[in-house]
């Protein structure tokens, strides 16, 4: 990778094609919405909560009133918020390509600040969703001038029909554990059986490790590094503990409507049937940011907006797609900065 600065000419020859690639994106999807009904958003990027995720990390800013007082805002960490506020409004069909922020993010695929593309579907089942987001990539693929993604040395093919792998399964293969010992028939889950597993695999296990923990940590060390090698990879049906904004699968609440698209190794989308009870998302929330009070010392206020409207709220499905990492995966590029028109220094 050259040392110079992204705005020297010689520098910015070498990334043009990248960044051309991603312009013709940009406007070819947004073409595509539009054949297919969908309004064009912009949310606003400041917000009361950056979303109430445990490991989300937002910008905080300080906002001053006429009068005077402070008042703390936060950059968006996703426009889902803003986008389901509008579904209570009436929108059934809506698509965002937003910048978002997200601190403690920086890396060969982390930016802190990035390009999200975010739709919902009202009335649509979420399966609906994965549908669109191989469209997608195969439209990546296609104005890019090629038939496979790259990431370093791990090639995806977009064109060939992907695999659709429960969580409990992929854990099952790869890991050879049962996911299910470790959750109760109501949801919940037990730390001990999924800790003494990890231990087994020898995963290193803190006194503290709550079992979302251990199930990250197993899903990146076991799971991930296999996932849409060859093919794309649908991860589906995700343990409801670990899915605070998704509806439960009907018929096994242990489970929630909730995937991720994997294509490299790479995570592209997350997607989900959106849970519209908003007791339940109360209750999710405030545990999440328990969680972050626990782990990081702070918590973000909930949208107290969001949560009255979710009671209007319709059926709805709705997935978040990175846009950068589509781009670089189609490009081949080595660094998500190398898709970014101006990444910072």
């Amino acid at each position: 990778m050259s040392n110079k600065s992204w705005w020297h000419p010689d520098r910015h020859l070498d990334r043009r094609p990248a960044l051309l690639t991603r312009a013709r994106l940009a406007t070819q999807l947004r073409l595509w919405f539009g054949e297919q009904d969908f309004l064009e958003i912009d949310p606003t990027a400041l917000a009361a909560s950056p979303g109430n995720e445990a490991h989300l990390h937002g910008f905080a800013t300080t906002a001053i009133g006429n009068d005077g007082q402070a008042e703390t805002l936060y950059l968006h960490t996703s426009p889902e918020f803003a986008m389901k506020k509008l579904l209570a409004a009436g929108e059934t069909r809506i698509f965002a390509l937003t910048h978002v922020w997200r601190n403690r993010e920086r890396g060969p695929r982390h930016h802190p600040e990035f390009t999200m593309l975010e739709w919902y579907r009202v009335g649509e089942p979420y399966t609906q969703l994965m549908t669109d987001c191989l469209h997608l990539m195969q439209m990546a693929a296609t104005i890019a001038g090629t038939r496979e993604f790259r990431w370093g040395e791990a090639l995806c093919n977009p064109f060939e029909p992907p695999e659709r792998l429960g969580v409990v399964d992929a854990l099952k293969r790869y890991a050879d554990i049962d996911l299910m010992e470790s959750i109760r028939a109501d949801g919940t889950t037990e730390v001990a059986p999924l800790a003494a597993a990890a231990r087994a695999r020898d995963l290193r296990v803190a006194p503290d490790d709550t079992w979302s923990d251990l199930l990250s940590a197993l899903l990146v060390t076991h799971v991930e590094p296999h996932l849409g090698m060859g093919r794309p990879t649908i991860l589906d049906r995700y343990p409801a503990a670990e899915a605070a904004l998704a509806r439960r699968l009907p018929g096994d609440p242990r489970l929630a409507e909730r995937f991720e698209l994997y294509a490299c190794g790479v995570e592209l989308a997350n997607g989900f049937g959106e849970l519209t009870d908003p007791v339940e998302q109360r209750k999710r929330f405030e545990a999440e940011m328990d969680e972050k009070a626990r782990v990081y010392g702070e918590r973000y206020p909930l949208d107290e907006d969001l949560l009255q409207a979710l009671a209007l709220m319709p059926p709805a499905s709705g997935v978040a797609l990175g846009f950068d990492r589509l781009v670089m995966l189609a490009t081949h590029a080595p660094r998500i900065d190398d898709v970014i028109w101006t990444p910072m220094a």
